[in-house]
């Protein structure tokens, strides 16, 4: 067997065991249980311990964490489907001034702050734009998994959470696609951003189309075959399908499509057979894979001196902003100011989408390696603190 492969399996074994070792450990302090995944990875990775490059039993440590990665990736789609199964589309229609104005606002406030902070602090113009985008986004995979936890993804809160972060999504990377070609040097000016509001709008109206016209059909046909794990394995295909199809031709992120599948599909007569499946399979490996290597693929010790400040006032200007932001749409809204806490605190984790932000600005030179680790200290942070106040503010 080679060598590679049986690296592979024993990592995995690390990180499932610390992942449920420290879910549990957050629950016995009743707190989320993936706070003390996100907790596990951050102990495994370059911050404390390096597990990938200090354990001598690991031979290509960047093989191995690029396969990790990889299954990462996989369980925030699947975490994200599930969270679509948990909805009915017509109550999370009801919140949709409530999430427009959350969502928009949930990015123009934390823009402008960003923008502000990161001038003040000595960024140039064009890293301090790119840094004040990663603000700006949101990533609720983890703030979805807390209030299924508690039980109140279906509540008012819950649905225009949800509802906000699909606004958020798309005004980000529009924003982004936009800044990339006035300060990027982008090829194709104003067709390029024209042809990117293009490809969201004609992913939208196909995913959409399809989700409801044809979808529930193959559902009924697919449950008539003799084929074993039938249904599983068609939501499975349908998923990666609009996950693969939200990027490469909306341009959105992959978790959109997963979640908009789970939301089509919540409306079909299979609804708990797919949740069964799916949660096991997804719960039980692809999802601790994903909070753990959250945590593995940053190391929050290269930050120090005076960056040290930075990287603090930006973090916290990243949870105030959005949670007066998206707090103010939801109130403006018709929220209650309870409810506008709440979910202006939901709103507050970056993970991955403020990632992938950050990383395509350094790829393209936009954003400094320094800068860029400012940014994953922000969106460590901002992830870090969102379950526990989020609890809390349900708490109250």
């Amino acid at each position: 067997m080679a060598q590679e492969f049986l690296d592979f399996i024993l990592a995995l074994v690390i990180v499932i065991v610390a992942a449920k070792l420290g879910g549990y450990i957050s629950y016995r302090f009743r707190q989320p249980s993936v706070l003390g995944e996100l907790l596990a990875g951050l102990i495994l990775g370059p911050t404390v311990f390096d597990m990938l490059h200090t354990l001598p039993l690991f031979h290509e440590p960047e093989i191995l964490a690029e396969s990790l990665t990889m299954l990462a990736e996989l369980g925030v789609i699947l975490l994200m489907l599930l969270a679509g199964l948990e909805l009915h589309l017509d109550e999370l229609l009801s919140s949709g001034k409530v999430a427009a104005l959350a969502g928009v606002l949930g990015v123009v406030v934390p823009l402008g702050m960003g923008y502000g902070t990161a001038l003040f602090f000595g960024a140039e113009q064009t890293e301090a734009l790119f840094i004040a985008l990663t603000l700006s986004a949101t990533s609720v995979s983890i703030s979805a998994q807390t209030l299924m936890e508690l039980q109140v993804l279906r509540s008012r809160v819950g649905l225009g959470l949800l509802g906000a972060a699909v606004f958020d999504d798309i005004l980000v990377i529009l924003l982004l696609s936009v800044s990339f070609v006035l300060v990027g040097g982008a090829a194709g000016g104003l067709g390029s951003v024209l042809t990117t509001i293009l490809g969201m709008v004609v992913y939208l109206i196909v995913a959409i189309v399809l989700g409801f016209w044809l979808l529930p059909r193959l559902a009924v046909w697919v449950s008539k075959l003799p084929i074993s794990q039938r249904m599983i394995a068609f939501v499975l295909v349908i998923t990666l399908l609009y996950a693969w199809a939200a990027e490469v031709i909306g341009g959105m992120a992959a978790i959109t499509g997963a979640f908009l599948v789970g939301l089509f599909l919540a409306r079909t007569p299979f609804r708990d057979e797919i949740e069964q499946g799916i949660s096991a399979m997804a719960y039980g490996f692809f999802v601790p894979i994903f909070f753990v290597n959250i945590g593995l693929e940053v190391n929050m010790r290269a930050i120090g001196g005076d960056v040290l400040w930075f990287a603090i006032a930006i973090t916290v200007v990243a949870v105030i902003s959005k949670i007066v932001g998206s707090g103010a749409g939801a109130l403006l809204g018709g929220f209650s100011a309870k409810e506008s806490w709440q979910l202006g605190v939901g709103m507050v984790s970056r993970g991955e989408v403020g990632l992938i932000v950050s990383s395509f600005a350094l790829t393209e030179g936009l954003l400094s390696q320094t800068n860029f680790s400012i940014a994953v200290f922000m969106v460590i942070i901002a992830t870090l603190v969102t379950p526990p106040m989020l609890r809390a503010s349900f708490k109250a």
